[in-house]
């Protein structure tokens, strides 16, 4: 389950949450039996907690959500991609920590 700042982005929402957001979107790609995914889990909230106003930060699920999992190339879970004005700005596949984070958004937003 995700944490109180993490949102749930579905393919019925993307463009509106994601697409035309006005501040940078980090995406996690997931599904519920993909353990690297689960084992993210909570460091994708506290990422979310920790960029609360300058990012936003949610999950798709893979599973009921593939129009947009397949939009974006998604192959293997995790993936985490960036986006900003609407475009992917970096990307990442495979379980990171939040080192890895930290360094992803701090080169895409505005201190």
């Amino acid at each position: 389950m995700a944490g109180q700042d993490t949102l749930t982005f579905t393919d019925a929402t993307f463009e509106t949450d994601v697409l035309k957001s006005d501040v940078p979107v980090l995406v996690d790609f997931w599904a519920d039996w993909c353990g690297p995914c689960r084992m993210m889990g909570p460091t994708v909230d506290q990422v979310a907690a920790d960029y609360t106003g300058k990012v936003r930060v949610g999950k798709l699920d893979v599973d009921t959500n593939q129009q947009t999992a397949s939009r974006y190339g998604i192959r293997g879970i995790p993936t985490v991609l960036l986006f900003k004005d609407g475009k992917v700005v970096d990307q990442k596949v495979g379980a990171i920590g939040k080192p890895e984070f930290q360094k992803m958004l701090d080169a895409h937003v505005t201190v």
